[in-house]
């Protein structure tokens, strides 16, 4: 109960989140009651009595944790869309306590010996399928957390992973606020030079909302991406760019320290565990399986891609008539691509209102899965501009809701993501509904024009909604083995498909409309979209070599000794994938909370965009062979992808779709890059 008497609205898990009744005072005795009620509920699995059994053993272990992870989820949540100063420092007070709780499960010596114990009876060496699976991989998953370590070595893995869980969270609040901390006014029109009029309005609305006068800009990602392609001002480019580069690298907000900390706890974690290096122990249960063969794809692509790189940079350098600058590659990117194709990527942005695409969105799933998606107003939510949606199956079954928040915020961290915060389960004749939630921070309305996008901001949309679809699709018994939790090189597969079909006319008409006249993309400039989809593609795909490569080097190979400073050391990684020479303070890795933000995230795993890049688009050759809105095809990738989970092995998965194993092929005849295989 609080002060007043009103229940702690994170005790319970309610499916209609109380979001107008959550507030920081409440995270503090909420998690720390939440932890002690895992604690017994682990406690009991151990000391249980009766002979072992699925239910009394491996199920209780499945669920033990569901109402800390809930309520962790909550707060996690709204630290990331709605933060102040009192919720991050109740959500950094109770941080130890949950990092060193989830590090000290595989650690229980009873819990372990019940798993060990139940493995040895003859139920269940008589499971099969998802139970079996769960009985494997959970005894593998504790050896791997250390169940086999003696006490002195559980102990200091112990510490270790609640060292980590410190950092990581301070590594994503240095971003944050390093992120917020700049901003740029124009005061003068001129200097506005090149800007396309939604930009401009856009910087407008942000100078207004600060009581500043004439045009604020900021490195948030709408503000950041228009001024560095369009801007004509090469001095204000270079100024905003090398903020950018060096975010979190100075005063009070600098990650350096933090970043080599980081590296150093994942080192000894992974030699702890008796690993080569963190990402042979992050990746051993992934579909690379070693941290080696997760280079050895990229070094393949990275060869098939190379000649090209070049051969594009050659060009926007005579293009451009001088020597380049990191600055001048998005600007002179975009002038060659218009010289190239006649396509300004901003004349698409009238034909893309959000909601027409969200619309849009919809109706594609409707078609392919026989899904209904509706609005679902009046559910408390964070912010008023929060939307909650349910989804539908054809008997009117409700399979999950999802909350949506479009708009970049100060307190809202930047980027795009989807996140879960319930999994449904079986219950008599079905399962109960799941519950997600997508983000994203795109262009707001501004001038009594509704929210209108480019077209990489559609692309995103639909690739975080695959992710709610896996999740909300999902029809897998167990929590740990629903949904989303499956191999993070398998994760990016149903996400990363969705975008094909905002490159397909068929699709384009459901949704892209001029946001006056209702009219579609005229065909000539769809023709000119298309013939510029894969300008400069391989500096694209380059681009994202180069952080898998950086990634997997920091985590397989870098020893400071040796290398020397990360910062530096990273830069030198990531020269050879740069279209320009780097300038010396280039810091990106300071601020690339993929890989640093959590305990694990992306780290070793950076390659996995690419590795789905690949199952996306050869998996989505069936689409394209039998009709992009085949239903046949659409029901069997719901069926053997998005309801499985991870409750067979994604090979398996990916087998059971296709019939086949995934070929590179598919990915280079996508991308415009065949012809150099």
């Amino acid at each position: 109960m609080s002060s007043n008497g009103e229940r702690n609205p994170l005790l319970e898990i309610n499916f209609q989140i109380p979001f107008d009744r959550i507030r920081a005072e409440h995270v503090e005795p909420a998690i720390h009651e939440l932890v002690a009620d895992a604690q017994t509920r682990l406690e009991a699995v151990a000391a249980e009595t009766h002979p072992r059994t699925f239910e009394n053993t491996m199920r209780a272990v499945d669920r033990m944790t569901e109402r800390l992870d809930f309520a962790m989820s909550v707060v996690k949540h709204l630290e990331s869309v709605a933060t102040t100063p009192e919720l991050r420092a109740a959500h950094n007070a109770v941080q130890p306590a949950v990092s060193a709780f989830y590090s000290s499960i595989p650690l229980n010596e009873g819990l372990w010996k019940a798993v060990q114990q139940y493995a040895g009876t003859e139920e269940a060496k008589g499971l099969t399928g998802t139970r079996q699976r769960f009985l494997t991989k959970t005894m593998e998953d504790f050896r791997r957390h250390g169940a086999e370590l003696d006490p002195a070595g559980k102990a200091r893995l112990e510490a270790l992973d609640v060292e980590l869980s410190q950092v990581t969270t301070k590594f994503a609040e240095n971003v944050l606020d390093s992120t917020n901390q700049f901003e740029l006014i124009v005061t003068e029109e001129s200097e506005l030079a090149g800007l396309p009029p939604t930009a401009v309005a856009a910087a407008r609305a942000s100078a207004e909302s600060k009581g500043a006068k004439g045009w604020r800009f900021t490195l948030q990602a709408p503000s950041y991406l228009a001024l560095m392609t369009y801007l004509d001002s090469a001095p204000i480019r270079e100024q905003v760019y090398r903020a950018f580069a060096t975010r979190s690298t100075a005063g009070a907000h600098d990650n350096r320290v933090i970043l080599s900390r980081i590296l150093e706890l994942r080192r000894e974690k992974a030699k702890l565990l008796g690993f080569g290096s963190f990402a042979d122990l992050v990746l051993e249960d992934r579909m690379a399986h070693t941290g080696e063969h997760a280079k050895k794809f990229l070094t393949e692509l990275k060869g098939r891609t190379e000649a090209r790189f070049h051969a594009e940079n050659e060009e926007l350098a005579q293009f451009g008539g001088r020597e380049l600058a990191p600055w001048d590659i998005a600007y002179f990117a975009e002038k060659q691509r218009a010289a190239l194709y006649d396509f300004d990527e901003e004349a698409l942005r009238p034909y893309f209102p959000l909601e027409r695409v969200v619309d849009g969105m919809f109706e594609t799933v409707q078609r392919l899965y026989g899904i209904r998606v509706t609005e679902r107003p009046g559910a408390p939510v964070w912010h008023p501009d929060v939307k909650v949606y349910g989804i539908y199956d054809r008997d009117a079954t409700l399979l999950g809701a999802f909350y949506a928040d479009w708009y970049p915020r100060e307190t809202k961290r930047g980027g795009a993501w989807m996140d879960a915060f319930i999994t449904g389960l079986p219950e008599k004749g079905g399962f109960t509904p799941h519950l997600g939630l997508m983000c994203g921070n795109l262009t707001p309305p501004v001038d009594g024009r509704p929210a209108l996008l480019t077209h990489r901001d559609v692309q995103t949309i639909f690739h975080e909604f695959g992710h709610l679809l896996h999740h909300c699709l999902s029809r897998v018994e167990l929590r740990s083995l629903a949904g989303v939790s499956v191999a993070w090189d398998f994760v990016e597969l149903p996400s990363q498909i969705m975008e094909n079909w905002t490159w397909e006319r068929e699709a384009l008409d459901l949704f892209a409309q001029q946001y006056q006249t209702g009219e579609p993309i005229p065909e000539e400039l769809f023709q000119k979209m298309n013939r510029a989809r894969n300008f400069r593609s391989a500096n694209a795909q380059m681009r994202q070599l180069g952080f898998g490569f950086v990634d997997l080097a920091l985590h397989i190979d870098y020893d400071p000794a040796r290398d020397g400073e990360v910062i530096e050391y990273s830069r030198r990684i990531l020269q050879p994938f740069s279209p320009t020479p780097l300038p010396p303070e280039h810091a990106m890795i300071a601020s690339f909370t993929h890989l640093f933000a959590s305990p694990v995230g992306y780290g070793a795993g950076y390659y996995s965009y690419k590795w789905a890049e690949v199952l996306d688009a050869d998996a989505f050759t069936r689409f394209r062979e039998t009709g992009i809105f085949s239903r046949e095809v659409g029901i069997e990738f719901r069926e053997k992808i998005l309801a499985r989970g991870d409750s067979e092995d994604p090979a398996e998965l990916y087998r059971a779709f296709m019939g086949r194993d995934p070929e590179l092929n598919a990915l280079l005849e996508r991308s415009g890059l065949v012809s150099n295989a």
